[in-house]
């Protein structure tokens, strides 16, 4: 069985601007990094709209202002979750107090 190999976000991003920016083919890009067509052709595409102001929902981002964005819209995702619980908890402590007081 192959094993699959994982790539940092760095390596990524340095293989697809071979081709955005400095002029490769996808082919002659996979040949120097040493990676398929297919994940290449995936990497420019991803740093391509990356730098059109897209952050990527599925994988790690390429490019370091969309990884804080990501970071950032987990910190949100995460207060949004604790703001919640606290809500829930007031509420049942309220209704306990509700009804001790009766």
């Amino acid at each position: 069985m192959k094993s699959r190999r994982v790539f940092s976000p760095e390596f990524k991003c340095e293989a697809a601007s071979l081709v955005l920016d400095r002029g490769y083919s996808v082919v002659q890009a996979c040949e120097a990094m040493g990676v398929g067509e297919t994940v290449m052709r995936r990497w420019v595409r991803q740093l391509n709209s990356e730098r059109g102001g897209v952050t990527p929902i599925a994988s790690k981002a390429l490019t370091p202002e969309q990884q804080r964005i990501q970071e950032l819209e987990a910190q949100i995702r995460r207060i949004e979750r604790e703001k919640n619980i606290l809500k829930e908890a007031t509420a049942l402590l309220m209704s306990e107090s509700f009804t001790r007081s009766k």
